[in-house]
């Protein structure tokens, strides 16, 4: 099984450098309380007993061994909130390790591929990288911790792994990255060949105030909150900017927008009922509606403003539109790359 291109889509983009100390910060928290119960189980998830840490193998790579301590790091890379979440989330999990796993191999894969191609990092940019792994650190007592707990108070260990990180960067930089770039030109073409893909629908913009009585409200419920709704009316037709209505929503109104000041932002036509899309159509940006009864909530809303159907133009979305066809080639790319190279290699899991 190849890497899942879509499990983090970020070979190039994370810092692996710091994969050594990803469960040291994230899962420990201070680097001296981590130190202090360092052992073989300290990487261990308490709510997951299967991840327990005991440097067992869990791949080869044409005789490189991986372990589950590297396992573990990358699915804390892939989702770095396991410690709130008090371990990984049991419906993920699965996913989450066999994310990891690949990762791991496909990187090690690039690592030796590089080695063999005598790609090579300056040492110059060897000892940045180190001064910048450093400052991720309060104090010089709390890396020299590290150092123990991780590296076998060794620095040198930690430049090799910064090193290998490097390695592993620019070779993806060369074979992905560099390869990847999307000219306008190409842009533009795709732009004109899936114009359906830049259109939108005709929509509204507005916010509003909704008064909602309990579900299964008796006659003396509904009329309070007619009475309510009126007043909210009254209060809303005074209003004058999105800003007073806003505030006023946030008051009083019992929809869920009320947190966002009440606005819907732009709501497709289609996805309105028709007597809303009916007193729109009568009025004009920062006018207020008359009340509106949906079923049993009362309504009004401020419209700010109506878009008609049509077609972005090609310098609105060339920018984002560039990015999405990189992404596209990149995960195209890696997929090829990582396959290429399992081809004649020696990929064992354990």
């Amino acid at each position: 099984m190849g890497v899942r291109v879509n499990d983090r889509n970020r070979f190039s983009q994370r810092v692996r450098l710091l994969t050594a100390v990803v469960v040291f910060a994230a899962l420990a928290g201070p680097a001296s309380a981590q130190v202090a119960s360092h052992a073989p189980t300290a990487l261990a998830n308490p709510a997951s007993p299967a991840l327990t840490v005991t440097g067992k193998p869990v791949a080869r790579v044409n005789g490189v061994v991986m372990t589950d301590r590297d396992l573990l790091r990358e699915m804390y890379t892939i989702f770095p909130y396991a410690r709130q979440h008090n371990g990984f989330p049991k419906g993920m999990e699965s996913e989450i390790r066999k994310g990891a796993l690949q990762m791991i191999i496909f990187e090690e894969l690039v690592y030796q591929q590089a080695q063999r191609q005598k790609t090579s990092v300056p040492n110059e940019q060897v000892s940045r990288a180190l001064l910048d792994f450093k400052k991720k650190f309060s104090s010089q007592a709390e890396y020299q911790s590290y150092l123990q707990a991780e590296a076998s108070g060794s620095e040198q260990v930690v430049k090799d792994r910064i090193r290998r990180s490097l390695l592993i960067d620019a070779y993806l930089k060369a074979e992905v990255k560099d390869k990847s770039a999307v000219s306008p030109a190409e842009a533009h073409e795709y732009y004109d060949k899936y114009p359906a893909r830049f259109s939108y629908k005709e929509s509204f913009l507005f916010q509003s105030i909704s008064i909602m009585p309990p579900a299964n409200a008796n006659s003396d419920a509904m009329k309070e909150a007619r009475r309510r709704a009126e007043d909210a009316l009254r209060q809303a037709k005074a209003t004058k900017s999105y800003q007073a209505f806003g505030l006023l929503a946030e008051k009083i109104s019992e929809d869920d927008f009320r947190v966002n000041m009440g606005d819907h932002k732009a709501v497709e036509r289609d996805q309105l009922p028709d007597v809303v899309i009916k007193a729109a159509l009568a009025m004009k940006p920062g006018q207020v509606s008359d009340l509106i009864q949906l079923d049993n909530t009362y309504t009004v809303f401020r419209l700010n403003g109506h878009l008609p159907a049509g077609i972005r133009k090609f310098e609105e979305v060339e920018g984002q539109l560039r990015k999405d066809l990189q992404k596209e080639k990149e995960d195209r790319l890696r997929t090829a790359l990582d396959a290429k190279l399992r081809k004649n290699a020696r990929v064992e899991e354990l």
